[in-house]
């Protein structure tokens, strides 16, 4: 695999592709990841395919004019995530990446599936799909592009959707250093806040004759004395 990057060998050489690709094979779903399928809307609608790749989770990816179309057909068997989305290069998908990624997430977690589709399974589920594989295996916007295009060859998102890939990724990369340094800072903290709390005993332990640390207790102080009786009750 010459000329490919180390990080997308890797994950060719964990998920060799083993698709012999067709032209009316456009109409189905093809698996990406483990848990993560991404086709046209036709497969959400066929329980027995749904049921045959253990699909759990359906994200459907819809224009206002789709929605007739993408409706959850089968609530009760399935968990939906619906969203609006216009197959046009000024929509944001930036802002539904953490979503989405979410969303897929908590499927593959629970042992699930996710069925992710738009119209035709060309443009805006494979976008989503890109971003996803981009910031869960540490690839570069290209790279993914090229691992989910291996798997469904008639993928093409639009221009404006793959600078916006590209554009997810330092973002991405940004919240994840920040979520590390607030963790970071929490366990740095707790040293401190653990030391606090024993100079507050101390301090407590000495008003009370008790002593704090490095000191003794005073053996002739009854400290009976200096403790209130707690009332009974019935008897105030």
């Amino acid at each position: 695999m010459s000329g490919i990057s180390p990080a997308l060998q890797r994950l060719e050489e964990a998920l060799p592709n083993r698709v012999d690709w067709r032209y009316e094979m456009r109409r189905e779903a093809q698996q990406i990841l483990p848990g993560l399928f991404i086709g046209p809307f036709q497969p959400s609608w066929n329980l027995e395919t749904l049921n045959r790749l253990g699909i759990t989770h359906i994200l459907c990816i819809a224009e206002s004019r789709e929605q007739h179309l993408f409706r959850a057909k089968f609530p009760e068997r399935f968990v939906y995530l619906i969203l609006e989305v216009r197959d046009a290069d000024d929509q944001n998908l930036i802002k539904i990446f953490p979503q989405t990624q979410a969303f897929i997430d908590g499927a593959i977690e629970m042992g699930g599936a996710v069925l992710v589709h738009c119209g035709d399974g060309i443009s805006r589920s494979p976008a989503i799909a890109t971003a996803y594989v981009m910031v869960k295996h540490g690839l570069t916007h290209e790279d993914a592009f090229q691992f989910v295009q291996s798997r469904r060859f008639c993928v093409a998102p639009r221009l404006g959707f793959q600078h916006q890939i590209e554009a997810y990724a330092p973002i991405f990369m940004a919240s994840q250093t920040m979520t590390m340094a607030q963790n970071q800072g929490e366990i740095h903290s707790a040293p401190r806040e653990k030391r606090r709390e024993r100079e507050d005993d101390d301090e407590d332990d000495e008003e009370m004759g008790l002593g704090g640390s490095g000191s003794t207790m005073n053996p002739d102080l009854d400290i009976h004395r200096r403790v209130p009786t707690a009332p009974q009750w019935g008897m105030a």
